[in-house]
């Protein structure tokens, strides 16, 4: 699988921005937002290639109606005080509780990791109401590596679409009443497109 760098991120040694004064938030309907900061963290690319190749990947099947299907993505999950697969992750993680405590008043306390390896992986509409995120406001918080694939947003009662194509170190934070009222996706596309991998940064209970 090819992965294309960026050439703007040439450092060796993953690090992230401060997050004060450089998020930029987007006001969504129902009480929902999403914040993106572009290029979050530097040497994102020399941590993609070190987790597409050290981390225990693992495939999925999942119950569709009548049938068992192939989840399309490899997937690696980290609960509660287990040990996440880079220094750079425990940064970020510790960063984001930091910035976000305010609004969220706990920390993030698990990471689930998805590899798309091209464009026919994907991840279907829905939203992470599991546990606490059903009923509550929430924040879900995704640090974007590898090549950039577009997070499609839409209104659960209808509406307008939107969306935000992250990648190379992005980062992009769903909050409010986002994944009751909206649902997010990864779509599937035909278009040529190279490897990525998503690390969402989740409070407990939420899933």
């Amino acid at each position: 699988m090819y992965f294309q760098s960026s050439l703007l991120d040439t450092a060796d040694t993953a690090a992230v921005a401060p997050l004060d004064g450089s998020v930029q938030r987007h006001e969504l309907a129902h009480g929902a937002w999403v914040d993106v900061l572009p290029g979050w963290m530097s040497g994102a690319d020399a941590l993609f290639a070190r987790l597409q190749t050290e981390v225990d990947w693992r495939a999925e099947q999942r119950q569709m109606y009548d049938s068992v299907v192939e989840v399309p993505r490899l997937l690696r999950a980290y609960g509660v005080g287990d040990t996440l697969p880079d220094p750079a992750l425990l940064q970020a993680r510790d960063a984001l509780s930091a910035y976000y405590a305010p609004e969220l008043g706990e920390p993030f306390v698990t990471a689930g990791l998805c590899y798309y390896r091209d464009g026919r992986d994907s991840v279907a509409w829905h939203g992470d109401r599991i546990g606490r995120g059903r009923s509550h406001d929430t924040v879900v918080a995704i640090l974007s590596l590898g090549a950039p694939r577009r997070l499609s947003l839409r209104p659960r009662s209808g509406g307008p679409s939107t969306g935000f194509a992250v990648g190379h170190g992005d980062l992009l934070v769903m909050g409010g009443s986002c994944q009751r009222t909206w649902d997010h996706a990864v779509l599937k596309t035909a278009r040529p497109v190279g490897p990525r991998i998503s690390v969402q940064f989740r409070p407990a209970n939420v899933l």
